[in-house]
Formats: C-alpha cells, sequence, structure tokens
C-alpha cells in the first residue's frame, strides 16, 4: 500500500471516528440530558421517573447535548431582614432544596445552575418575607416555625411553577431566625424586666395565700381551743357537782368522817406547799387527828 493510499485511509478513519464522537455519548444514572438541534433543545434523554442512561445516539454535528442532574439539588440563600406582625426586626437565614422535574423548560427558562440560582433566591426571599412577615417574631422563632416553613415552601413553590422555571420544589427549612445585633441587648432587657415582674407578682399571690392559710389556721385552733375549754369547764362542773353530791351523802351518812375529810383538805391547803409557817397552841382542836387519828370527832 502506497503512503498515499495510507493518508487517504488514515484520514478516513480519522473522519469515523470523528462522526462517531459526535454520535454517540453516555448519560450517566445521576443525570438527565438535553439534545439541543441548532441550539434549540428538542427531546431530553433519561428524565426523572423514565430510562434512558447508558449509550445514546444523536445526530452528528447538528444536534449535541448538555447534562444537567437528576440529584435534589441546594441552594442557600442569602441572610434575609424580615420585620415580623409584631414590628420586631429578624435576621432569617434558609436554604431550599429541589431538583430539575422539567429538564427541557428548565433549559428554555433557565439555561444553568447559576441563572437558576439568580432566579430562585429572589423568590425564597420574597416568600419569607410575605409568610414570616404576617405573624408574630415568637412564631417565627419557635412557636409555629414548621408550619411557617411548609407555607414558605408552598409559596417558592407556587412561584416557580408560575415562573415555569421547571424544578420541584422539595424542601424549605429556616436555619436561623434571631434578631439583629443592635436589638438583643433591649429585647434581653425587656424579658429581663418581664420576667422579674412576674416574679414578683407571683410572690405577692404566694403570700397573701400564705397569710389565707395562717389566719385560718389560727382561726381553726382558737375554735379548737375555746370548744376544748368549753367542754373542760363543763366536764369539770359536773365533776364538782358530783363531788358535793357524794360529799353531802357522805356526811348525812358519817359526820366524823366528814369532818376528817374536811380537816385533811384544811391540812392540804395550809401545809401542802412545805414552805408554810403556822403558830398555834400545842392543844388546838387543828392538831386533834394528829394525836388521836380519824376517831378524833370533837374537841378535847
Amino acid at each position: 500500500m502506497t503512503r498515499r493510499q495510507l493518508t487517504f485511509w488514515g484520514v478516513i478513519g480519522l473522519v469515523v471516528l470523528i462522526v462517531l464522537a459526535n454520535t454517540f455519548f453516555i448519560v450517566d444514572q445521576r443525570e438527565s440530558a438535553i439534545v439541543l438541534r441548532l441550539g434549540q433543545p428538542v427531546r431530553v434523554i433519561h428524565p426523572l421517573g423514565k430510562p434512558g442512561a447508558g449509550l445514546n445516539i444523536k445526530t452528528p454535528f447538528i444536534e449535541n447535548v448538555i447534562k444537567v442532574d437528576r440529584r435534589n439539588l441546594g441552594l442557600e440563600a442569602d441572610q434575609e431582614e424580615v420585620i415580623s406582625a409584631d414590628q420586631e426586626r429578624l435576621v432569617v437565614d434558609a436554604f431550599l432544596r429541589y431538583r430539575i422535574a422539567d429538564p427541557l423548560q428548565y433549559y428554555r427558562t433557565l439555561r444553568d445552575d447559576r441563572t437558576a440560582t439568580a432566579r430562585l433566591e429572589p423568590l425564597v426571599n420574597s416568600a419569607l418575607r410575605q409568610v414570616l412577615g404576617s405573624t408574630t417574631s415568637s412564631n417565627i422563632i419557635s412557636g409555629q416555625r414548621a408550619q411557617l416553613m411548609a407555607a414558605t415552601r408552598d409559596d417558592v413553590a407556587r412561584r416557580a411553577a408560575l415562573a415555569r422555571f421547571g424544578v420541584q420544589v422539595i424542601d424549605l427549612r429556616i436555619k436561623r431566625a434571631d434578631l439583629p445585633a443592635a436589638n438583643q441587648a433591649a429585647v434581653y432587657r425587656r424579658m429581663q424586666t418581664a420576667r422579674q415582674q412576674e416574679a414578683a407578682q407571683i410572690r405577692a399571690v404566694g403570700e397573701q395565700q400564705k397569710r389565707q392559710i395562717i389566719a385560718a389556721a389560727d382561726k381553726e385552733v382558737a375554735i379548737t381551743l375555746a370548744a376544748a375549754s368549753e367542754e373542760g369547764e363543763t366536764t369539770r362542773g359536773q365533776g364538782d357537782a358530783q363531788r358535793t353530791r357524794i360529799f353531802a351523802q357522805s356526811f348525812g351518812r358519817d359526820p366524823g368522817f366528814a369532818a376528817f375529810y374536811r380537816s385533811m383538805q384544811a391540812y392540804e391547803t395550809a401545809l401542802g406547799q412545805g414552805d408554810a409557817t403556822v403558830v398555834l397552841s400545842p392543844d388546838s382542836d387543828f392538831f386533834r387527828y394528829f394525836e388521836r387519828g380519824p376517831g378524833a370527832s370533837g374537841r378535847r
């Protein structure tokens, strides 16, 4: 084979390789391919929910291929300052998760990831201002955060559908919702004052309840003591009456014993303390029972 023939077949082989390289292409499992014909999108290979990954064919030199990611994509929105319904200024930091649901529409509207980020971020910020601006700061920070994130996600999805971006919004999360640094000190002071007032009110209520309980207890003690005293006096009176009756009956039956008993009471009254001094005549009738015992009944 001559040199010219080798050159000819070499050129033919090179042309075949170039044609094959521009005819066959591989689509990864994680990607979708948009086939462009003279710069216009005509079909999608391996869209969501359909097969097509692997080796594919296109018309050489007339069609070319642009690949887009089929996986979930993330967008970190810039910090946005939101004014809540109670006029509190909050710095909100959020992120969006989405995926390309319609690659043809995505390419026609957004073209690439950089343009998608530039177009989606204003939607996120606008939805945050609209949804969070209709509720109070306490709900944004903790009270209804999950519901507010869901409402913001739905609002972004609705706006993206109206703009025909060809994307499916999966989730939106608020990572942080805090007061601006300039307002934090004033808010903390206001919260501290409110807590101090609440604590003072609780202490005042507790003091009032304590006094009421003490007054009720004192009243119950006074009533109990009065009832016990009344019952004691009644019982003592009944005992004294019974003692007097028994003594009268005994006096009528045995006057000597009655006189002895009364003398013993007189001894107890006069000498029972142990420190009394009694000056009497030795033959005083007061001491007759000391000499003659219980049988002494008259004067000596």
